[in-house]
């Protein structure tokens, strides 16, 4: 083959695939919220729940790679707590296939999918918990959102069903390569109680969730990390252009910022 040849069937095929994977958004994009399909723009087929969630989620785990670290072990050990349809599982699969992950999704509908698609990607050594995280063994009530922001509520709201709840710091006895927490409000609360074990995280992602309604505890939030050692940045996240100006909120919700801490080499 000439390399002329060569250079046309690689573009060839390069916009063939960008061809596939823009009409395949189309179609994800016309279909209503809460509509469960299966599409196969992870090379798989992987079932989502709803196509603006999965559009979030997938630009910030798999183009923007928020959930990536560094690792000097082989078979890190990973928490995932909030790991929805299992693109967080997936991703980090990716960069450490060998890695033990624990990851926990309260939402027994969403819990059912991650199931399915971990098994889609033939992934092991995965030990799931249809569990929200909390800071004590207990049950607690859950607002059944339908994608990525169900969440533990304090009184009775519409779609709302007792889950199971498990300490995190139970699961904090050993050194953890890597802690997700995207759990929808309750990531204080959580942390509080974990403050003596987070010496053994070595990464932390955390989402913080800002409620209208609420007093904002960001500072706690911020101490809690910078007094177990870590290094913080934070991105904000769902945030208008002139906040000073425009208040916007979703699902009660009018802020939240993405926040990364890491130990210094």
């Amino acid at each position: 083959m000439t390399r002329e040849y060569l250079n046309f069937l690689q573009n060839f095929l390069v916009n063939k695939k960008y061809r596939a994977t823009h009409l395949e958004f189309r179609r994800l994009s016309k279909l209503p919220r809460y509509t469960k399909t299966t599409t196969n723009l992870l090379e798989k087929p992987i079932e989502i729940v709803d196509t603006s969630s999965f559009f979030g989620m997938y630009k910030e785990i798999f183009e923007n790679e928020i959930y990536k670290f560094k690792s000097t072990s082989e078979t890190p050990l990973i928490i995932d707590g909030g790991a929805n349809i299992g693109l967080s599982v997936i991703y980090i699969k990716s960069l450490y296939p060998n890695a033990k992950i624990i990851a926990f999704e309260p939402d027994e509908n969403v819990f059912q999918v991650l199931k399915k698609n971990l098994h889609s990607f033939e992934i092991g050594d995965v030990e799931l918990h249809q569990a929200a995280l909390w800071s004590e063994n207990t049950e607690l009530t859950f607002m059944a959102e339908g994608a990525d922001s169900g969440r533990v509520v304090k009184t009775e709201e519409a779609k709302t069903v007792k889950v199971k709840a498990l300490r995190l710091k139970d699961f904090l006895t050993a050194k953890i390569d890597f802690l997700k927490l995207d759990i929808e409000g309750a990531e204080l609360e959580v942390l509080e109680d974990c403050v003596e074990d987070l010496k053994n995280v070595e990464n932390l992602f955390v989402e913080y969730h800002s409620f209208a309604d609420l007093l904002q505890k960001i500072d706690r939030l911020f101490n809690i990390l910078l007094s177990s050692g870590f290094r913080v940045n934070a991105h904000p996240c769902n945030t208008g252009k002139s906040p000073l100006c425009e208040r916007h909120s979703y699902l009660g919700m009018d802020f939240q910022m993405n926040i990364f801490a890491y130990r210094e080499a």
